[in-house]
């Protein structure tokens, strides 16, 4: 189990927790939902829009990218998060999921249209695919400069907003949302919770240095 300020459950390996530490709660992940560990496949991501396509188990984590698309049966995508947007999407009809990390520079670029484009080229179809956007910093909470706001606005139209404060701000779900919609995906459902807002999830704006929790997507 992480020690603080990465306790309990952090399952990031990349912010200075004892990699022990991480590798044995990534462990105890895939057992509690019934998976070997080399059937959670994991991302070092980079704030970017690159889509790999994963079709077979693997230890090593896939590098340099933001989103991960599988047809697999059992092979669960992981996407780990303190504030940005995990997003996972589905076509269980035609059994490929797709895991994004969004925040707000993937976000802008079109990671998330980049995975739904990668999951058609899979086998999915538009009007099948369902998207959830995990926990993540809201609207309220995410205080940018107004030029940076104008910014992600103009490519993810939707996303800006004002603050608690009165602040420019950001809402990525919002935009992502409205993107997804766009793109003739109507199933979208948003996870309320606010990284920053809830003590109970890890938030780098609240707390850094902190730990990730992680969303995943699997095919039964």
């Amino acid at each position: 189990m992480s020690r603080s300020p990465f306790d309990s459950f952090n399952l990031g390996d990349h912010v200075g927790d004892d990699p022990a530490a991480v590798a044995a709660n990534r462990d105890r992940l895939a057992s509690a939902i019934g998976l070997r560990p080399d059937h959670v496949v994991w991302m070092n991501q980079v704030h970017g829009d690159h889509v790999e396509v994963v079709g077979s188990p693997r230890f090593d984590p896939v590098d340099a990218t933001d989103a991960l698309v599988t047809g697999e049966p059992g092979l669960a995508l992981a996407v780990v998060t303190a504030d940005c947007v995990p997003v996972l999407l589905a076509d269980a009809r035609a059994g490929v999921v797709g895991a994004a990390h969004a925040g707000r520079v993937g976000a802008a670029k079109g990671v998330v249209l980049r995975t739904v484009e990668a999951m058609v080229a899979a086998g999915a179809h538009i009007a099948d695919i369902s998207a959830l956007l995990g926990p993540a910093v809201s609207g309220p909470n995410y205080e940018v400069p107004g030029e940076m706001a104008a910014d992600v606005e103009a490519s993810l139209p939707g996303s800006r907003t004002t603050t608690v404060r009165g602040t420019p701000g950001l809402d990525l779900r919002a935009g992502i949302a409205r993107q997804l919609i766009d793109a003739g995906i109507t199933a979208v459902d948003i996870d309320p919770r606010c990284t920053v807002a809830d003590p109970a999830l890890f938030s780098h704006r609240r707390d850094a240095p902190t730990g990730r929790l992680a969303s995943l997507v699997w095919i039964q």
